[in-house]
Parts: C-alpha cells; sequence; structure tokens
C-alpha cells in the first residue's frame, strides 16, 4: 500500500558533474533534497523510484545513472561506479542518485514506464508497485511541458501553461482522478514527458486522496518542474 510519494522533475542539471562548482538553479536542487529526505524517513518498506524511459522495466537496484552521454570526459566516472552492466535511463537514474544522496540505504526498486504507455496502462502498473509490499513510497520522476516560452526546447506552445497549471492543480489537491485524465496526446505535443508517471502515481494511490505540499513550481529554460511532497497516511 502506498503511504507517501515525492515528485521532482528529471533534468541532467540536477547531476553536480554537468554543472560544475557553480550550483544552477539551487532553489530547485534544494527543494529535491527536502522531499527526498521526507520520503526518506516515511518508514516504508521499499522506496520505488519511476520515471520514463524508452520502455517499461524494472531494473537491479544496484544500478546507477551513466552520465556519459551527457559528459564524455567524466569516464569511468560517469556511472557511479555501478556493480551491474545496464545502466539507469535519466529519469530514474537521477531519482536513485536522490537517494543516495538522502543517504537511503534501505530496500528500492527502480522502475520505468514507456514514454507512449496508455492512462490506463499507467494506473495497471501504479497498482502493482503499490503491491510489492506492506507500506510502499513512491518517487516519482516527471519533467512538465518543454514549450512554454520562445527559448523552450520545443518552442512555445500556449496551451502548455493550462496543462501545467491543471497538473499543478491536481496534484496540489490530491486530485489523482484528474492526473489520470491527461491527454496523452496533447502531453506528447507539449513534451510533457511525465505524464506516464504521473499516472503511474495515480494508479497507485488506489481511489485515495493524499495531502500535498508544493515545494517548488517554476519554468526555467520553458521547461515546467515541479517538487512536491505527498501523504496518504
Amino acid at each position: 500500500m502506498l503511504i507517501a510519494a515525492a515528485l521532482c522533475p528529471a533534468p541532467p542539471l540536477l547531476a553536480r558533474e554537468l554543472t560544475g562548482a557553480d550550483p544552477v538553479l539551487p532553489e530547485l536542487r534544494e527543494a529535491c533534497r527536502e522531499a527526498v529526505d521526507e520520503l526518506a524517513l516515511a518508514g516504508a518498506d521499499v522506496i520505488v523510484v519511476v520515471g520514463v524511459a524508452a520502455e517499461q522495466r524494472t531494473f537491479d537496484p544496484r544500478a546507477r545513472l551513466d552520465l556519459s552521454a551527457y559528459a564524455p570526459a567524466l569516464g569511468d566516472r560517469a556511472a557511479g561506479g555501478s556493480p551491474v552492466d545496464s545502466p539507469l535511463p535519466l529519469s530514474v537514474g537521477l531519482g536513485a542518485r536522490l537517494l543516495d544522496d538522502a543517504g537511503y540505504d534501505g530496500r528500492r526498486r527502480l522502475q520505468s514506464v514507456g514514454a507512449g504507455t496508455p492512462p490506463m496502462a499507467c494506473a495497471a502498473l501504479g497498482a502493482r508497485v503499490a503491491a510489492a509490499a506492506p507500506e510502499v513510497a513512491l518517487l516519482v520522476m516527471a519533467d512538465g511541458s518543454a514549450r512554454r516560452s520562445r527559448r523552450a526546447p520545443g518552442y512555445l506552445d500556449v496551451r502548455a501553461e493550462p496543462f501545467d497549471a491543471e497538473v499543478g492543480r491536481a496534484i496540489l489537491a490530491g486530485d489523482m482522478p484528474a492526473l489520470l485524465a491527461l491527454d496523452d496526446t496533447l502531453a506528447a505535443e507539449l513534451l510533457a514527458t511525465g505524464r506516464p508517471a504521473w499516472q503511474v502515481l495515480a494508479g497507485a494511490t488506489a481511489g485515495r486522496r493524499p495531502s500535498c505540499v508544493v515545494r517548488y513550481s517554476d519554468d526555467p529554460f520553458g521547461v515546467a518542474y515541479l517538487v512536491a511532497s505527498l501523504s496518504l497516511g
């Protein structure tokens, strides 16, 4: 049963190795740290990291993020000394790093959901994730739209702001049916890559309404980033 969740975005800039000594968006990093620290203290039997990738897959819990695609000069350090041969996709890998940074050494499950997974299939995955242990905590790594300004990766789309506003409203209100009702076609057009992960969360709540604290909500670089803590106690 799901008892707590944290939502964080998954931009590469969360990896300190990629930004140098001068941190980028320190307020975003601090919000993520606070959310994951709280999640680690929830007392769950397992923390499940869910992020969007090319395919749905459960990874070895020892796997770590390989940053070589973003910074080849890092060499062997890019995978964080991972003892397994299959490095993690960015979203899941950043979640694993956040757990490491929080000092979490308990049981973890690393789970990706396919980018094109339909909403009801995401919800079904969420239900299975929530049944993984008597008490489950969920770390959801998900970006909002990437078309909120002319300098955004996908350029400006006037539909992006209301889409992200509805996501933020639903999360703050604990309105999980509204998350599940997000239009997957519209999300894809707006480059809102986090849509499947949010809908995994919706399925994991099993119809319950969590309470929520939003720790960060902004759109630097034209991409919507949201950090939040949810409790189902």
